[in-house]
């Protein structure tokens, strides 16, 4: 796949960033109307839905031949921990988080991640990043606090569950990268091991907090516009896995970059006119504007770093 982005033509290579960011931006939307529009009663049980979902498309597509990865080995665990709960914290806290906020926050929110991945990158890696690239996270951090101080529909649990969130990514982009270049797993194999790994210890949660039980008894499982959305949902992990591949194969690891930070943008600004749940004030809406100007800053700094050898391992980590 990396050969053919040598000779892919433009077309296919703008095709591959559209398919990234409506596939990242549909995921987003997808969770939070089934979370909150719905009022769906378990992240944690859409989340094993997704894992699910990720396990059967990904055989699928081995036994097609358009993926590989290894086959199951006593050596698989030990070659992918501690990456699953890693996966399932990221997972977890994450959906809970869609719940409890508003799209604008949330998107502005997770780019802490970005902030916790350099600097985790800078203690584990020794990589120290050039300094527009710092000043432009340390602005996004301040746009966001900024943010969040005058947010009027604060939501204490939401707050927690996406800063959680945040160290997940950040430790998982940071040990993905870890084992990405310590063992023959590959990206698919990753991706394939979390979420298989993950599926009983998450039925396991969803069984002991009672969410089994309110899933059971969810009114709207005869609405098939909730069944679609809920199905789109589940599916939709694997293909924003996939798409983030095909952007990287057609294009580069740093358009990958820009194309995720912009896509931001338009959930952010459009999640203030459609989510439903976002309170303007001048304070918040100011905060996130100049938070999602630095990632602007922080695209075209991250745009305009040449060093090849780098680019692969960015993919993960300057991911927002």
């Amino acid at each position: 796949m990396t050969d053919e982005s040598l000779t892919s033509s433009p077309t296919k290579r703008v095709l591959a960033a559209l398919f990234y960011a409506f596939s990242s931006v549909l995921i987003v939307m997808a969770n939070k109307s089934v979370l909150t529009n719905y009022g769906f009663p378990s992240a944690q049980f859409l989340g094993v839905g997704q894992m699910v979902a990720a396990v059967i498309i990904m055989q699928i597509l081995k036994v097609g031949g358009f993926v590989s990865f290894p086959d199951m080995s006593s050596t698989i665990p030990r070659k992918i921990f501690p990456l699953p709960l890693l996966y399932l914290g990221n997972l977890v806290f994450g959906l809970g988080g869609t719940k409890k906020l508003s799209l604008p926050m949330f998107t502005v929110l997770r780019r802490f991640s970005i902030l916790m991945t350099m600097l985790l990158e800078i203690y584990i890696f020794k990589k120290a990043p050039s300094k527009l690239i710092v000043v432009s996270i340390l602005t996004m951090t301040a746009g966001s606090v900024i943010a969040a101080s005058n947010d009027l529909a604060f939501e204490l649990v939401g707050y927690v569950l996406i800063l959680a969130n945040d160290v997940c990514t950040a430790a998982n982009n940071v040990f993905t990268k870890k084992h990405l270049n310590a063992n023959e797993l590959g990206k698919y194999g990753i991706l394939y091991y979390n979420c298989l790994f993950m599926i009983i210890p998450g039925m396991v949660l969803c069984a002991s907090t009672g969410d089994v039980e309110r899933v059971k008894n969810f009114e709207q499982w005869n609405d098939m516009s909730f069944l679609f959305q809920f199905f789109v949902s589940s599916v939709m992990g694997v293909v924003l896995m996939y798409s983030v591949t095909m952007c990287t194969a057609y294009n580069s690891a740093l358009t990958t970059t820009v194309v995720g930070c912009l896509k931001n943008i338009s959930v952010t600004y459009v999640g203030m006119v459609f989510g439903g749940d976002y309170i303007f004030s001048w304070p918040n809406f100011v905060g996130i504007t100049i938070s999602v100007l630095a990632s602007l800053v922080y695209s075209a700094a991250v745009f305009t770093n040449k060093k090849p050898t780098s680019q692969k391992g960015n993919e993960a980590s300057t991911k927002v």
